[in-house]
């Protein structure tokens, strides 16, 4: 029996947080790295989540910034190869583990296939971002399990300073 494509808002209008993850492809040579790095500097958006997976000839470097169509324009505008992915940001801590999180996904029998730590942490407590072979129901499971799932818009200028309890963090008096 076959099944119609489901699309990415489910019955319930569930959406999981936007998150893009940039693959950007560059010759396995000294400063490469610092090259795709100044593509974004001074410019108004954070680098919030990096990875390098190198090889003898080539490495692939993994980002994820606070402004993705911003990100794209600049790749292209530098002529950069890459390619684009949906990932989930998930914040750890507050009681919200990662051999937790690990355990709620393989119970749904769902595959990690790479994770990373991000730089940034919004609210005070780290987060990674992942990728799974089922955004949609890993994002439906984690939400069920009461872990915080971050979209772009949460890693740079517009994210909210409040901690997690909601006191308004270090600055408030």
């Amino acid at each position: 029996m076959s099944q119609a494509p489901v699309s990415d808002q489910t019955a319930r209008g569930f959406e999981p947080p936007r998150n893009t993850q940039f693959s950007v492809f560059v010759d396995n040579r000294v400063g490469r790295l610092l090259e795709v790095i100044e593509v974004f500097h001074g410019k108004p958006l954070l680098l919030a989540g990096l990875s390098v997976v190198d090889s003898a000839d080539h490495s692939v470097v993994r980002l994820i910034t606070s402004h993705g169509d911003l990100a794209r324009r600049l790749l292209e505008r530098h002529q950069l190869p890459f390619s684009e992915v949906s990932v989930l940001v998930v914040e750890l801590g507050q009681g919200k583990t990662l051999a937790e999180l690990c355990r709620h996904l393989l119970a749904a029998e769902l595959s990690i296939q790479y994770a990373y730590p991000l730089m940034v942490q919004p609210r005070g407590l780290p987060a990674i971002a992942m990728h799974t072979d089922d955004p949609l129901l890993a994002a439906q499971i984690l939400r069920r399990k009461l872990f915080t799932l971050l979209a772009e818009n949460d890693l740079g200028d517009n994210a909210p300073r409040n901690t997690p309890n909601g006191s308004g963090g270090p600055s408030e008096n």
